[in-house]
């Protein structure tokens, strides 16, 4: 019995530093828990303002099932990319946090912020968390591989050794398993030329490069290229 209550004890004093935490990251300007149901089973309807990517890459194929009050992503067998669930937002600086379940160990989930405006990288990419069960990686795309320059010359054969060393620098692995079948909370925060990313309350990756301060960030990309759970979406703006 003493254990068990110290054990409550120690959950009543960190469930209050989780939420301080939360309090911390600035103004909320977007939260979705899922708590809703579909009108049909043909076709994506998350809901909520928010667009997916399968009337493109997966012939309008379901790619995207709300289930048990959660967001359910996969990528349909006729794909020809990674299913994108997409929202807009705006800030400079913020932080994106969500819950995020994978199942099998090729299951990954990428965070990825754009800027559709901005012509001089591909698709408007400007950075990305990517997560599976064994760690994190954070990449500048917008002077990295999205840049259009370095992109068109990786396809044609012309990148030199020295870009493609420059491109390696725009992006760090750190390892960080996760377990499978259990779900996990990420928070993402970018102020000014530094992101960070931390996965249940413990820094999971740092990593400083000039794209992340980009002014306008204004979409968020959730990309899936096998399957992934995602549930309880939340945007801070700090500027």
């Amino acid at each position: 019995m003493m254990k068990l209550a110290f054990l409550f004890s120690a959950f009543a004093l960190i469930l209050p530093a989780l939420q301080a935490d939360e309090s911390g990251f600035g103004t909320l300007i977007f939260e979705d828990y899922f708590e809703r149901s579909e009108s049909q089973e043909l076709k994506d309807e998350p809901g909520n303002e928010w667009t997916t990517s399968s009337d493109k890459t997966a012939a309008g194929n379901k790619e995207v099932d709300l289930r048990d009050g959660a967001m359910y992503i996969y990528t349909h067998k006729d794909a020809n990319h990674a299913t994108s669930v997409r929202h807009a937002f705006a800030f400079t600086d913020g932080t994106i946090g969500l819950r995020f379940k994978l199942e099998a160990e090729d299951d990954s989930l990428m965070l990825n912020f754009a800027d559709l405006d901005l012509k001089s990288v591909h698709a408007g990419h400007l950075f990305k968390v990517y997560v599976n069960h064994e760690g994190v990686k954070i990449a500048d795309q917008k002077t990295g591989e999205m840049n259009l320059e370095l992109r068109n010359a990786k396809k044609n054969g012309t990148l030199t050794n020295e870009q493609r060393k420059a491109v390696s620098a725009k992006g760090k692995t750190f390892p960080n398993p996760v377990s499978l079948n259990e779900w996990h909370q990420i928070y993402v925060t970018v102020k000014g030329e530094e992101l960070t990313c931390s996965i249940d309350g413990e820094l999971a990756g740092s990593f400083s490069s000039e794209g992340f301060a980009h002014e306008t960030k204004t979409l968020l990309r959730l990309l899936v290229a096998k399957n992934a759970y995602v549930d309880d979406v939340k945007i801070w703006r700090q500027k």
